[in-house]
């Protein structure tokens, strides 16, 4: 995720401001320009603050519907008579915000929710939305646990539609779930990125023709999902599995495997954009020159080789690791990458390439 600069007076933003902190005004993410804008109401839409730099094409928008309830700041062209934006149309189900339990918790649901769709968007994925004729939309349920019953919703993925449970949204709720199930990492984007990862199984793996190399380098899926659960939540995983796995739940089944793996694939891209917007520089080895130093200055969506990826990646999680524990807190990145598991990285980095025939360097 990059930085973005207001258009009216150069102040650095944030993907989530909804205003401007030096001069003021409101803004408004343009997903189509990938740029965030200073605007101005113009009678029931809103326009560019004239004279704002960088503007290009339509200069009049509205705010998607979402933006009223405070859980938006995408904006959509005023002529396109969409109500809700690129992010909010995968919306299928949201709880009852009457509640004001229930509204906090689907705020913070929603803003790692177009994070994700940053990424997507930017790897040039596909994104169908209901209505489109593609036989499999991307959807999304946001759903909260009913209090009359003992039953909880589980976060999951189920033919495109993925279920995000609002009791996710709760810090100390996650917290103790995370701790409970021994898990050494657990986010709302990372749920969001684990649960896409199976939609694009569907799309890439399953409609795309690469079962055979999936189930040769992850293992036959059709094995028992069910017993495989049960077994792994009665004997966890199985010793050695940091040898050839990203986490210990990617044990479980080939499913859990490729999708913990397409978490961390948009865990790496996603990261090292930020780190190069940054203009941050890693020094882990020595080169050939005999100086210490790493290269971040390349567009990761669009490297060739999973391998610069991953030397990029390394140090710089060593870095962050470092960092955190400067501040009295866990590993930022509790996990090793290790040469069987860059090759599964691999795998979904040729599917991502070849799905959008991106033009890609080394």
């Amino acid at each position: 995720m990059k930085l973005f600069a207001c258009q009216n007076c150069g102040q650095v933003l944030h993907f989530e401001n909804t205003s401007c902190l030096r001069c003021g005004h409101t803004l408004g993410y343009i997903p189509e320009e990938d740029r965030i804008f200073a605007v101005v109401p113009d009678g029931e839409v809103w326009t560019v603050v004239p004279g704002a730099d960088g503007a290009t094409g339509p200069q009049r928008f509205r705010f998607c519907h979402n933006w009223e309830l405070s859980a938006c700041n995408w904006m959509v062209p005023a002529g396109s008579g969409a109500g809700y934006c690129a992010a909010c149309q995968h919306n299928r189900t949201v709880p009852d915000l009457s509640a004001p339990a229930n509204h906090a918790r689907w705020q913070k649901i929603e803003t790692a929710k177009r994070r994700l769709i940053y990424t997507l968007r930017h790897m040039d994925l596909p994104l169908p939305v209901p209505g489109d004729g593609h036989p499999e939309p991307l959807v999304f349920d946001f759903l909260a646990d009913d209090p009359g019953s003992v039953a909880r919703v589980l976060t999951g993925h189920d033919d495109g539609v993925v279920t995000i449970s609002l009791t996710e949204a709760d810090d100390a709720t996650r917290e103790k779930m995370r701790t409970d199930m021994g898990e050494a990492y657990r986010t709302l984007l990372g749920h969001f990125r684990h649960e896409v990862g199976h939609y694009y199984w569907d799309i890439l793996v399953r409609d795309g023709g690469a079962l055979d190399e999936f189930r040769a380098m992850f293992g036959d899926e059709r094995a028992d999902y069910a017993a495989s659960l049960q077994r792994h939540y009665e004997t966890g995983a199985p010793q050695g599995w940091q040898a050839s796995y990203v986490s210990a739940y990617a044990t479980m089944h080939p499913w859990e495997d490729w999708a913990e793996t397409w978490a961390h694939y948009l865990h790496m891209i996603d990261t090292l954009e930020t780190a190069a917007k940054l203009g941050i520089s890693i020094q882990p080895e020595v080169n050939d020159d005999g100086e210490l130093s790493t290269d971040l200055d390349f567009n990761p969506w669009r490297v060739r080789r999973i391998e610069r990826l991953v030397e990029a990646w390394r140090p710089l999680t060593v870095a962050l690791n470092t960092l955190n524990r400067s501040m009295g807190e866990n590993d930022l990145y509790p996990f090793v990458v290790t040469e069987p598991v860059v090759a599964k990285l691999g795998f979904v980095h040729r599917l991502v390439q070849w799905k959008t025939g991106a033009s890609v360097a080394q």
